[in-house]
């Protein structure tokens, strides 16, 4: 699923097209962006004087992202030369077949017995530190304050910190590369070479604040969200397309290729550098506040201003206060039907009440084993919401799967790993933990967590959902601010009829007029994405229907989530609801929800109606979304559909109904969300083969033939027990259905093993070498491994 995606993306981005013709798929707007006809190119700016001596010799047409050169990375491993003080670190990190990765500059190898108590967040910093240690910009005062964290971080002390790269949105990014281009000229008109002014490090541009949701409910709307885009910002895009030619160091994703922080997650995230043999982690600092989503694949990220981000570009570090660590430790599970939006809701309020502004969340526990990255992203990107620095989550072998499933390559990967073990970087949950010290602790068993919005007015103001009709009813009469609206009780039923396109509607206080499956939070987590779709699904086949005069889109995070709605079957559903595909961009969450029908429009403004709506960002703030809507809930996807159904958020989802179905019947709520087990269902439906967890004697008893041709037909490919009936092994390897057996004294009960896991395993490529009897390694997305043998 994510693995093809990805490939397209990067080849997407490598070889981008020159023609304009318009097409449907996600990637057309970027011929456009790459038009090469007068029209689109800049006046003055493009002037070759700008684009420095070596550049100025190449050519301006053709792809918007070209490969690095060598030349480029000048300053990326600037201690390499042995110019760091702490050159006698610099450590080989050896493959395992011989040779080696690179050199690395290696924590273990301080010998100092403090490092292996400091939280991972904080090691990052430490080993930015070492590799950069000049002397000047940053010295060995720094490194030992980073080392003594435990006693240095309460006197709000500062240290300097030199990320691997910068991420940019066009609408942040384009003022920086104007005064990068303005640097240019100022070093033209000295008569120097304005080549000079280039990024030291990595830039990674994504355009997606652009796109709105001006059209809606159309299969067509794709296509005509971006025609407007580019419409509207054509001396924008052609002046970014200019900046890609012009600077080195600089790749810019053209519009239509997904959100910033999704791209960045299945894409831009390197995870560990290795640049001219020397290798280092990611580090991310970006000009969006939601760069922290990155965290969740444990690399340390977050936002910052327009100035930052320029120093940082041209090689000063950023200057900053080391951080408290709040240590947040997760145990148990999910229960059934609580979605990661609920999680992260809830997580969001705690720690509001906690207090971590300017602080570092670190999250660790058993109950990380239960978090796919998705979910980890959904959390580590609400960390502005929550206040905190970064929301950060050590890389583990969960993180590794990510990295596959993405498409990143198996020795990318081994090398991953390799260096985050060697430089103690890696969180191994099969191993005795380390004890690390934190500033303060929290700790949140997933079994408590229950399904929620958050709203009217602010991201932390979680309301449990079977509470939500009493809450809305208490803000609606409190006076106004964050939870009030200050309206009379004997108002709170007031129906206002009006006529939509010349049809009967109406609306109250609390009526949807914006339903929003938008933002980076959720629209590319895969279980809140399918369970949106089934929630459609399911209200679609019982005949419900969404109110016409409700705004509905949808505008996932990236390609992916596209592919595998397709392929499940469940985009149709969707569309039926009027949640059609609108763009790949934020959209409603930053305000580009495109306006409201006139007709609904003039109801709400004449008649002083509390409108709401419902979208699965994580900003609500009153006028963010829209004008005119001041009641705004934060939501999973599966209950934005919920609440587009309902019409309403004054509504009791356990007692009342949603709607009545085609057979005239009540639907309730509880006849249309899906089941965890549901959506593992789904996953098979796009194209992810089944397994089977047995005991002893699998396969025993008669009709052996069957046995194994059915599992066959129903797509197991392979069955893990502790024993096999011996004709029904032979009959499995007759199918193509692999038999493996759990280790002596092992099975899924003692490995907590439950059925709902994904599995990856490791057989060898070449069908030669498999042979009965090895041991084969087994790992499943929680990063549980486990070795088998082949029978």
């Amino acid at each position: 699923m994510y693995r093809a995606a990805a490939s397209t993306l990067r080849h997407s981005l490598r070889r981008l097209p020159s023609s304009s013709a318009a097409a449907t798929r996600p990637l057309a707007g970027a011929a456009r962006f790459l038009a090469t006809s007068s029209e689109r190119r800049l006046p003055a700016p493009t002037s070759s004087r700008l684009l420095g001596t070596a550049a100025a010799r190449r050519s301006c047409s053709g792809a918007a992202v070209t490969e690095r050169p060598a030349s480029a990375w000048r300053g990326l491993a600037a201690m390499a030369d042995g110019n760091s003080r702490f050159g006698h670190v610099l450590t080989s990190l050896p493959k395992p077949g011989g040779g080696e990765y690179g050199k690395y500059y290696s924590l273990p190898a301080l010998n100092d017995p403090r490092i292996e108590r400091l939280p991972y967040s904080i090691r990052y910093l430490l080993e930015s530190a070492i590799r950069n240690c000049d002397g000047f910009q940053i010295t060995e005062k720094d490194v030992e304050n980073i080392i003594d964290w435990e006693n240095t971080a309460p006197k709000l002390v500062e240290i300097p910190f030199k990320p691997a790269r910068v991420l940019l949105q066009d609408f942040t990014g384009v003022p920086a590369i104007v005064d990068l281009a303005s640097m240019r000229d100022a070093m033209a008109r000295l008569g120097d070479d304005p080549g000079k002014i280039d990024p030291l490090i990595p830039v990674d541009l994504v355009i997606d604040h652009s796109v709105q949701a001006d059209v809606v409910r159309s299969e067509n709307a794709l296509q005509a969200n971006m025609q407007l885009e580019f419409d509207r910002n054509k001396e924008r895009f052609a002046f970014l397309r200019w900046g890609s030619m012009a600077f080195n160091n600089m790749l810019i994703v053209p519009p239509g290729s997904g959100i910033v922080h999704q791209v960045n997650l299945e894409y831009l995230g390197r995870v560990v550098f290795n640049t001219n043999g020397i290798l280092y982690p990611d580090s991310v600092l970006g000009t969006d506040s939601h760069t922290t989503m990155i965290d969740g694949m444990g690399v340390t990220g977050w936002g910052v201003g327009g100035i930052e981000a320029e120093a940082t570009m041209l090689g000063q570090p950023m200057s900053m206060v080391l951080p408290s660590v709040v240590g947040f430790k997760l145990s148990g599970k999910l229960r059934d039907g609580v979605t990661a939006t609920d999680l992260v809701l809830t997580v969001t309020q705690i720690l509001r009440k906690h207090g971590v502004v300017g602080k570092f969340v670190e999250f660790y526990g058993e109950g990380m084993s239960e978090l796919a990255v998705a979910n980890r992203a959904t959390i580590a990107n609400m960390s502005p919401e929550y206040g905190a620095t970064m929301g950060f989550f050590p890389v583990d072998h969960v993180t590794l799967e990510y990295l596959k499933l993405t498409g990143r390559s198996d020795e990318k990967v081994e090398m991953v790993e390799a260096y985050l073990r060697a430089n103690n970087m890696f969180v191994d949950y099969n191993e005795t933990q380390t004890e690390r010290v934190y500033s303060s602790y929290l700790e949140l068993d997933l079994a408590d967590v229950e399904p929620c919005v958050s709203g009217p007015k602010r991201p932390h103001d979680c309301v449990a959902l079977k509470d939500m009709k009493a809450d809305w009813h208490a803000c609606l009469s409190n006076k106004v601010g964050f939870k009030g609206f200050g309206v009379p009780k004997e108002q709170h039923d007031k129906v206002v009829k009006f006529s939509f396109h010349g049809k009967p509607a109406e609306i109250r206080h609390g009526s949807v007029v914006i339903a929003a499956i938008t933002s980076c939070t959720n629209t590319s987590n895969p279980s809140v994405m399918l369970g949106a779709g089934l929630v459609a699904k399911k209200a679609c086949e019982l005949g419900l229907e969404v109110n016409p005069w409700i705004k509905t889109s949808l505008a996932p995070g990236s390609g992916a989530v596209t592919k595998y709605l397709q392929k499940s079957g469940l985009q149709k559903y969707l569309d039926n609801l009027g949640f059609n595909l609108i763009g790949y961009g934020c959209t409603t969450c930053i305000g580009n929800s495109g306006e409201l029908d006139e007709d609904v429009a003039k109801a709400i403004t004449d008649n002083d109606i509390i409108a709401a709506a419902v979208l699965s960002g994580n900003r609500n703030f009153e006028g963010r979304i829209h004008a005119l809507v001041r009641a705004n809930y934060l939501a999973s996807p599966p209950l934005v559909v919920a609440y587009a159904l309902a019409g309403t958020v004054d509504i009791d989802f356990e007692k009342e109904p949603i709607g009545k179905g085609r057979d005239g019947n009540d639907v309730y709520f509880k006849d249309i969300w899906p089941s965890n087990e549901e959506i593992a269902e789904r996953y098979k439906a796009d194209g992810y083969d089944t397994i089977v967890l047995a005991g002893e004697e699998y396969g025993r008893g008669s009709s052996r033939d069957w046995a194994a041709k059915g599992p066959m037909l129903l797509g197991v490919k392979a069955v893990i027990a502790k024993s096999f009936e011996r004709i029904h092994r032979s009959n499995l390897v007759g199918m193509g259905v692999i038999p493996l057996c759990f280790k002596p004294g092992e099975d899924a009960d003692s490995l907590g093993l439950t059925g709902h896991e994904r599995f990856t395993i490791r057989l060898p490529s070449d069908v030669s070498e498999i042979q009965p009897g090895q041991d084969v390694e087994v790992v499943n997305d929680t990063g549980k491994s486990f070795t088998c043998k082949l029978r």
